[in-house]
C-alpha cells in the first residue's frame, strides 16, 4: 500500500496563521461595532455611573422590611434611553428627566402583580413625587390602548402620569441588561441615568420603607451612610 503523503510544511504553518486572521478579523469587527473603548466601559462599567454605585452602597442598610428584595448596584451601569409614550402619544425619553431620580417601572394590565401594584405605586408619586423625583409607570399592553387607561380610571389612580410602549420594547431593551426578567420590573434611577437598584417583581413602594430608602436617594448628601 502506498504510503499517504505528509503535509507540506508550508501548508501546515498556513494553518494557525489562517485561524489567527480569522480571530484578529473577529475581534476587529467587534470593536467596530462597540468601539475599544466599549470594551473597556462594558467590563469595568460605564466611569459616568461610579457614583451612583456609591449611592447604592450608602443607601443599602435600607433595603428591609417593604423593601428587603432589592438588588442595589454594584457595577456601575447607564440604562438604555428608554423610549415611550405619553397620554397624548408624544415621544418621551428617560433622558427628559436627566437630573431628577425616577422609579421606572414596567406594568400590564394582563399582569396580576402589575395591577395589584400600582396603588402602592401611586401613593409613592403621592408622597414623594415632584421637582426631584417622579415614577415613571410605563405601561406595556400590546393590544387594546384603552385598556390601561380605563384600568387606571376605575381604580382612580391620578397621581400617576401615563405612559405606554405599544410594542413593548422598553422590557427588551431592559431584559438585553438583564435588569426585566419578569414583570413587574423596577428599576431606581439617578439623575444621571445610572441603575441605583432594582427589582423583580412587586413592593409596598407606598410604605415608610420604601419612602426613606428612595429620600435617601434623592439627598445622598444628607443621607449619612
Amino acid at each position: 500500500m502506498p504510503e499517504r503523503p505528509t503535509p507540506h510544511p508550508a501548508a501546515t504553518r498556513r494553518i494557525p496563521l489562517a485561524i489567527g486572521a480569522v480571530l484578529i478579523g473577529a475581534v476587529i469587527g467587534f470593536a467596530a461595532v462597540y468601539g475599544i473603548g466599549g470594551l473597556k466601559r462594558n467590563a469595568a462599567g460605564d466611569s459616568a455611573c461610579r457614583g451612583a454605585v456609591e449611592l447604592a452602597g450608602r443607601i443599602a442598610p435600607l433595603a428591609h422590611g417593604e423593601v428587603a428584595a432589592l438588588t442595589m448596584a454594584t457595577t456601575p451601569l447607564l440604562l438604555p434611553d428608554l423610549a415611550f409614550e405619553d397620554a397624548d402619544g408624544k415621544p418621551k425619553k428617560l433622558s427628559d428627566w436627566r437630573g431628577r431620580t425616577v422609579l421606572v417601572n414596567l406594568w400590564a394590565t394582563w399582569c396580576v402583580p402589575c395591577r395589584r401594584e400600582m396603588p402602592a405605586l401611586e401613593g409613592l408619586q403621592t408622597r414623594l413625587g415632584g421637582p426631584d423625583f417622579e415614577v415613571v409607570a410605563v405601561n406595556i399592553d400590546t393590544r387594546d390602548p384603552e385598556k390601561p387607561k380605563n384600568f387606571l380610571k376605575d381604580a382612580n389612580l391620578t397621581r400617576l402620569n401615563y405612559f405606554s410602549d405599544q410594542k413593548a420594547k422598553v422590557f427588551q431593551d431592559l431584559k438585553a441588561i438583564g435588569r426585566a426578567l419578569g414583570m413587574p420590573t423596577s428599576v431606581l434611577v439617578d439623575g444621571r441615568g445610572c441603575e441605583i437598584a432594582t427589582i423583580a417583581g412587586p413592593a409596598e413602594w407606598a410604605s415608610d420603607d420604601a419612602v426613606k430608602l428612595i429620600t435617601a436617594a434623592m439627598k445622598p448628601a444628607a443621607a449619612g451612610f
